[in-house]
């Protein structure tokens, strides 16, 4: 198990930070034949397929990788008028109207987003944001666990409150963690404005344990995981990826048959990842022809084993290992982005004040 590498991947979506460097203006267009993307540590592509892009477009591109969530869109918005690059890619629909109602990207409709699913276009016809991948963020569980204690895992957010499960959950800080804050709107979804609240006082009475970010929950807290040479947590459930069981698979070494971890079905949240435009980029059109890239058919069937997630373009096809060990969840929640606007910083502050205090 290469651990670095598993940890980028399953960090997985929406997790970035930025800085401010250089000024627009002293930058000559010496830089033009450069495009700069801005990502999170999980961004990853086969050098072969970034390789043809390079050939076919003209362009050499510098990616600049950053760490964690939320902080990272507000950081991208606070180095707006001078930004680290041309490109940014990982907000996602849990951040997105952030970005967008500060003016971070500006409107580009990139070539082949006809065959990106409707459902995926949250932005309409005004193109600030092209979609390119999503995952569901859903509770692990590790298989073996359940298996010794003769236990039956659990299947939904209803029964993660049972006591059969009290202090076997692990999750993230809604306030600091991408999946914390998707596993919070998911519970939003299901149980709705209030509900939600009260469920979980019910988690929190039920022993859950809360913390800052995905790579110690996983890592550190979850029994499940075969990363690194640490210790293993005593926590059988983590907030994680409908996408983790297939990563266990493909970086185990000996590969083996089954995967060590599974997915509880009824707690998944669809998360939409996005690459935009900056607003203030200084190469627009290499920019541009990156955002193609990202919904070409090379590029999204390169993707799924190497980010950990699922493409958008319709027909594209997905790597056997996903199929087997992780299919994407058949009715996650959802939620509607101007509805994450309007609930979602009230929402992150009642739930610390509930949670955490």
């Amino acid at each position: 198990m290469h651990n670095k590498r598993f940890v980028a991947v399953a960090v997985g979506l929406g997790l970035v930070t930025l800085s401010a460097c250089g000024s627009s203006a002293d930058k000559g267009s010496a830089d033009s034949k450069t495009v700069t993307l801005v990502s999170h540590d999980s961004w990853a592509v086969s050098k072969n397929v970034l390789k043809d892009f390079e050939k076919q477009s003209g362009y050499t591109v510098k990616v600049l990788k950053d760490g964690d969530a939320g902080q990272a869109v507000n950081k991208a918005i606070l180095t707006k008028d001078n930004p680290q690059g041309d490109v940014f890619f990982g907000v996602d629909n849990t951040l997105l109207s952030r970005a967008l109602d500060n003016g971070l990207f500006q409107p580009y409709q990139a070539r082949g987003l006809d065959k990106v699913g409707a459902p995926y276009q949250l932005d309409g016809a005004r193109h600030r944001v092209t979609p390119v991948d999503y995952g569901d963020i859903c509770v692990n569980y590790d298989k073996k666990y359940f298996a010794d204690h003769k236990l039956t895992p659990p299947a939904s957010f209803d029964d993660l409150v049972r006591p059969e499960y009290k202090n076997l959950l692990v999750t993230e800080n809604a306030a600091t963690s991408s999946p914390g804050l998707g596993f919070l709107l998911g519970t939003a979804a299901r149980y709705g404005d209030g509900g939600w609240q009260a469920y979980w006082k019910k988690l929190k009475a039920n022993g859950v344990k809360v913390v800052d970010g995905w790579e110690q929950a996983y890592d550190q807290e979850f029994s499940g995981s075969a990363g690194g040479h640490k210790a293993k947590g005593d926590r059988p459930l983590v907030v994680s990826y409908a996408s983790s069981p297939p990563a266990e698979v493909v970086f185990a070494e000996p590969r083996p048959k089954t995967a060590p971890t599974g997915v509880a079905a009824g707690t998944c949240f669809r998360q939409i990842e996005f690459a935009g435009l900056l607003s203030n980029a200084r190469n627009t059109k290499g920019g541009k022809a990156f955002i193609d890239f990202l919904v070409s058919r090379e590029f999204q069937q390169d993707m799924p084993l190497n980010m950990f997630v699922y493409p958008v373009v319709q027909g594209t096809s997905v790597p056997a290992e996903f199929t087997q060990y992780g299919p994407a969840a058949k009715d996650p929640e959802n939620m509607a982005p101007g509805k994450i606007a309007a609930n979602r910083d009230q929402w992150v502050k009642s739930w610390t004040s509930l949670v955490l205090k």
